[in-house]
């Protein structure tokens, strides 16, 4: 054996012995070890769940006319009924909405949501309210609105949005909850 081959052998085993005090003072120094979601979170502050559905059958939709226009809405709940979400009868609503839509939903409906606001490119405006109890996401649709996205656009606008934040003033349910 060469010199040259020696003298690569040498660094390139202490480049390993490097890496790998790196890797054990990583792991021997961990800070979160036994820390999960929704552990540490105060009483009384509501926990979100942030698992998106698999399903859209899991998710329930109510929808709201914020148009003033006739029709709006039961044209709405009926495609959200056609792409198999669960829809509770369409209402009015008295804020009027310029937007695309406007989202509005608790801490039990923080990943369906996310879902939603798929189904309109991410372009709906999010409300999130700690007080609003239940699964149901509450749809008011606005001026802007045309149409809801086929299912290679929500797939799309799903990898774009990510998986859903912690709302303010809310913390995450741990799995097993979600």
């Amino acid at each position: 054996m060469n010199f040259t081959r020696v003298r690569a052998f040498i660094v390139v085993g202490a480049l390993i012995l490097v890496a790998a005090a790196f890797v054990v003072v990583a792991v021997v120094r961990d800070s979160q070890r036994g820390v999960a979601a929704g552990r540490d979170c105060p009483p009384g502050v509501p926990r979100a769940s942030l698992r998106l559905p698999r399903e859209p059958a899991a998710v329930t939709v109510k929808v709201l006319n914020g148009t003033g226009k006739p029709g709006v809405a039961e044209d709405a709940t009926e495609a959200f009924r056609t792409r198999r979400f669960r829809v509770q009868p369409p209402a009015g609503d008295r804020r009027r909405v310029k937007g695309v839509a406007v989202l509005r939903y608790g801490p039990d409906a923080v990943g369906s949501a996310q879902l939603i606001a798929a189904y309109f490119l991410g372009r709906a405006d999010m409300e999130y309210s700690a007080k609003r109890t239940g699964r149901v996401v509450e749809v008011s649709i606005g001026n802007a609105f045309q149409q809801l996205a086929t299912m290679t656009e929500v797939n799309q606008s799903l990898a774009q949005l990510g998986e859903p934040l912690v709302p303010p003033g809310a913390c995450a349910a741990p799995a097993t909850e979600r």
